[in-house]
């Protein structure tokens, strides 16, 4: 039986380009680019002293600065993403680490960042923050 939890999501989009450079990868080898609709999950099994997961608006700013750093960019030129294939999943798994860094030290419990790709593909990163 899954344990009871609590859920809040915040969602936005961002546009990129990137090239993934690996024969794996078939004509997205060359630049593309691409919009992914970003669902964040904040949960944790109780609420806090407020009786919430987390303060929306909070989640919604802390998002908005992560796709300020990716929106409208060829990720092959961001210095961070060097030598990186950019796949969805290693977005999704960056984007929590960027989410989880900014959220320490007043939510403790669990995230979930899903890249929607299009209607009928997408990749996931899921893991604890703070404790």
């Amino acid at each position: 039986m899954e344990e009871s939890m609590f859920r809040v999501g915040v969602r936005d989009h961002v546009m990129i380009a990137h090239s993934l450079g690996s024969p794996t990868f078939g004509p997205a080898q060359g630049v593309h680019g691409a919009t992914y609709v970003i669902d964040v999950v904040f949960s944790r099994p109780t609420l806090d002293g407020d009786n919430i997961v987390i303060d929306i608006a909070r989640a919604h700013e802390i998002l908005g600065e992560i796709k300020g750093l990716l929106n409208y960019k060829n990720l092959d030129e961001v210095e961070v993403f060097a030598g990186q294939i950019t796949t969805t999943e290693f977005l999704a798994r960056w984007i929590h680490g960027q989410i989880a860094a900014r959220v320490v030290g007043f939510f403790a419990g669990g995230l979930r960042v899903t890249l929607n790709e299009s209607h009928v593909a997408w990749a996931s990163f899921e893991g604890p923050v703070g404790g």
